[in-house]
């Protein structure tokens, strides 16, 4: 039987890297309706597949990259029902480092998603960039 993470990271690989931007039916396949989405910039965690598709897509359009750095994952650690998969991008000239870390459900759909950011600097470039994506997607 294949671990549930398995299909779930298929999904999510294939969201991610999607050429033509953020595609919300594929993330209404992916994402649970009562996701928890953790933020390394808000500080209460945010409930619901709505607003966990909202920050994904934010986070889709302020983490692709830039000419020196596109988004990238790097590494994956991946079993049963958990995965961690490390990334790098950069951000007005900024070197992002970070891990995002999911928990699915037995069918494949995220449940939980985390997202780890370093350094510092990284951290208040990715602030500044969410924050006006999700202003602009909420009009």
């Amino acid at each position: 039987m294949t671990e549930p993470i398995r299909k779930c990271l298929e999904q999510w690989h294939r969201y991610a890297a999607a050429e033509n931007g953020p595609d919300l039916p594929m993330l209404e396949d992916i994402i649970h309706d009562d996701c928890v989405f953790y933020s390394p910039v808000v500080f209460r965690p945010q409930v619901g597949g709505p607003v966990t598709r909202l920050y994904l897509t934010a986070a889709a359009s302020s983490l692709a990259g830039d000419e020196e750095q596109k988004f990238t994952y790097t590494k994956e650690i991946a079993s049963g029902h958990h995965a961690m998969l490390e990334f790098e991008t950069t951000i007005d000239g900024k070197h992002v480092n970070g891990v995002d870390i999911l928990t699915c459900d037995d069918d494949g759909k995220i449940v939980e998603f985390r997202v780890m950011v370093r350094p510092l600097q990284a951290v208040n470039a990715i602030h500044q960039s969410m924050m006006a994506m999700l202003e602009s997607l909420k009009s």
